[in-house]
């Protein structure tokens, strides 16, 4: 068809609000290599740059022109969204399939069948669902004009944000008229990964590729290992820096207390993450400025876009330099100077280190699951190989969808069950294969990363650009200069108070697992009468505040300090459940026979409480932590544990029942239906600390 350059810049002017607009270098020939079906075309271009303007405007030339709807594959809800309203203003039509709008499915559905969209945005996990394929995919297929893949390093193995379900695409690319457009996007994508996208787009992909410059940018690394003089450091910064704009943090945990602070520093800012309930108002608060900041994990990440942002600030330090490129990436968008800043913190290589182990399964995990496979032909759901392979929940579904994508498939899905194909299993040790080598290369982003924190002051653009295979030699010196590295002293020691604060709820299980516990026969529902109430923990083991001192006196002291006794104390004051305990025991252990005795014994003296020690450890199990999901959890526990006094006076009573670290919460809902059992009041749980576990936010 022909290229109507007027329209093109029509609707460009419309979908900007800005009349007198004009196109980016690169952005009019992109759109014109679209609309006239010259091949398949990947856009590789800087945040900010306008990729949604192009297949937006594209969609939209070829609708006019009589063509059929275009389907774009897009990651994140949040993308989504932004990607629908930027639509709309320049009068495209719109519409997404995916887990938020599942009451909306039935209408879109309709609407796309009756050919009254433009363009129909689904997540790449709609790919595998064989209800959209059969109502939504196959009706429209034919009429497809334009498959839009956008944010296409997730593709790539070699991406910073490979997603598994975009292997589908691949799949999909092959059974896919040779003459259909096809437009990739990315911001990030270094001669590795498009090397990648090459063997997954076709080999005749033209590559159009800009500057990755980001003038605007005035780039900076602060090392402030402690998380209490990083707290410090924002309260005041944020507060004299003008504009809006994002704090990231590795994890949801994070985003979390770093929000509770800032906000009882008098910053109007709000936490973002995958768990937040009205990401979309918070969205929109930080586009019209309604807050200061929002403290997010990646979550708010790919395509979120409020060109004035002013600064991006990373309480840790992020796991690769393209991950943080395009993070950072989300300031400065409409050329006026912003701060990037990338504050270095003691935790950020623990970890970066779990998530670089955690994406690919290993070759234990993968030969569990096919072995149970193997042994069951009818399949199995993922709840019943959590019975049969000590691996978590995550880590089985991690393994199952990969080897689902393997061409051709080691196994596949089945309703609710996997099942064993007749493809031989040595393809899962191309999985392996793959593994190793991209274990390799996350390992040396990491370093890539802390090399980027030591480079003095204004180094830093060009060594990003450098490592993403671009062009430095257009990098001037910063626009802005350096903010201070210093940390106000009663600030940091306030900050010290707030983290010894943050007490943690413990949540009372209240189902057995499933198939229950034999040796104890018990099964389904926890009664009442046998649950814990809420019980409290101290601190997250580890962290600033007191995690330090419970990891220390565990391992090294072999004895917790007179310290963590009058926290817990004052902390058992504070929270006055009620009604009140009136003794105390202990959760008993085989490898420390002393040590939550001897702690428990502290407190019960502290809190004018008897002790009691009601609970003993029959016979040794593995340790709790080396079971990997929760029926494992408490099947290591059944029939190990036994009450040894017979019930009096006291026993019958209220009791505060103490362990050093929770994780499962199986001992404690064990130990307390013991307690129950025999007669015991009501238990209060207390631990002084919640095993760390990295709770990342990938969409």
């Amino acid at each position: 068809m022909n290229y109507n350059p007027q329209r093109a810049l029509e609707l460009l002017r419309l979908g900007s609000g800005i009349p007198n607009a004009t196109f980016r270098e690169g952005q009019e020939e992109a759109i014109l290599s679209i609309v006239e079906g010259k091949g398949r075309l990947l856009v590789v271009q800087k945040t900010g740059w306008g990729k949604s303007f192009v297949y937006f405007i594209a969609t939209k030339l070829l609708r006019e022109a009589g063509s059929g709807p275009a389907l774009l594959v897009s990651p994140l809800l949040s993308l989504m969204r932004n990607q629908i309203e930027a639509a709309e203003r320049m009068g495209v039509r719109a519409e997404t399939i995916n887990s938020s709008n599942e009451d909306d499915w039935p209408n879109v559905e309709a609407v796309v069948n009756n050919n009254e969209i433009d363009i129909l945005l689904i997540a790449p996990e709609r790919l595998a669902n064989e209800s959209f394929k059969e109502k939504v995919l196959h009706p429209i297929a034919h009429k497809v004009s334009l498959l839009v893949i956008d944010e296409a390093h997730c593709i790539s193995d070699w991406g910073h944000d490979f997603r598994p379900d975009y292997r589908r695409i691949e799949q999909i690319i092959k059974t896919l008229p040779p003459n259909l457009r096809l437009l990739a996007t990315t911001a990030t994508a270094n001669n590795r990964v498009m090397d990648d996208l090459k063997s997954v787009l076709g080999p005749d992909l033209d590559i159009s590729r800009g500057d990755l410059n980001r003038p605007s940018l005035t780039l900076q690394t602060i090392k402030l290992f402690s998380q209490a003089e990083r707290l410090a450091w924002l309260a005041e910064r944020v507060k004299a820096m003008p504009g809006s704009g994002i704090i990231y943090t590795l994890t949801k945990r994070d985003a979390e207390q770093v929000a509770r602070w800032l906000k009882e520093n008098g910053l109007n800012v709000e936490a973002y993450t995958s768990d937040t309930d009205d990401r979309t108002r918070l969205e929109h608060d930080l586009l019209e400025n309604r807050v200061k900041a929002l403290v997010a994990t990646v979550a708010l990440g790919m395509g979120f876009d409020k060109p004035d942002l002013a600064f991006v600030i990373h309480y840790q330090m992020p796991g690769s330099v393209v991950a943080y490129y395009q993070q950072v990436g989300r300031a400065g968008r409409d050329g006026n100077k912003a701060y990037g800043v990338l504050l270095r913190g003691h935790e950020d290589d623990d970890i970066i280190d779990y998530f670089i182990k955690s994406p690919f399964p290993t070759k234990e995990e993968v030969e569990k699951v096919l072995n149970e496979l193997d042994a069951e032909s009818k399949g199995l759901s993922i709840p019943e190989m959590m019975s049969r392979v000590n691996m978590s929940k995550g880590r089985i579904e991690k393994t199952t969808k990969l080897l689902s994508l393997e061409v051709p498939a080691t196994i596949v899905k089945d309703k609710s069950k996997w099942k064993r194909t007749p493809t031989p299993a040595v393809l899962g040790e191309s999985l392996q294969i793959r593994a190793k080598r991209l274990t390799d290369v996350r390992k040396k982003e990491h370093e890539q990363m802390k090399e980027y924190v030591n480079l003095a002051f204004g180094e830093h653009m060009s060594y990003l650009i450098k490592v993403l295979d671009g062009k430095p030699d257009t990098v001037a010196g910063p626009t802005l200069p350096p903010l201070p590295e210093t940390v106000d002293t009663e600030l940091a020691k306030s900050a010290i108070e707030y983290l010894r604060r943050t007490c943690l709820p413990v949540e009372p299980r209240k189902k057995w697992p499933a198939g229950g516990l034999p040796i104890f026969r018990v099964k389904g529902d926890i009664k009442p009468e046998h649950q814990a109430n809420l019980g409290m923990a101290l601190c997250n083991y580890g962290d600033a505040g007191w995690g330090y001192l419970v990891k220390q006196g565990k391992y090294q002291d072999h004895r917790f300090s007179d310290e963590l006794v009058e926290a817990s104390a004052k902390m058992i004051r504070e929270w006055n459940p009620q009604p009140a305990p009136e003794w105390v025991t202990c959760v008993p252990s085989m490898r420390h026979p002393g040590l939550v005795p001897d702690f428990a014994k502290r407190l019960a003296k502290a809190l004018g409480l008897e002790f009691v020690e009601a609970i003993v450890q029959k016979n040794d199990r593995p340790e709790q932590k080396a079971m990997q999901n929760s029926t494992q959890q408490a099947r290591n526990l059944d029939g190990t544990l036994g009450f040894t006094k017979e019930p009096h006076s006291i026993t019958k009573k209220p009791v505060l029942l103490v362990d050093d670290i929770v994780d499962s919460r199986w001992t404690l809902t064990v130990c307390t239906w013991l307690l129950r059992q025999n007669g015991c009041g009501e238990v209060w749980p207390m631990a002084l600390s919640i095993a760390s576990k990295s709770d990342s936010d990938s969409e």
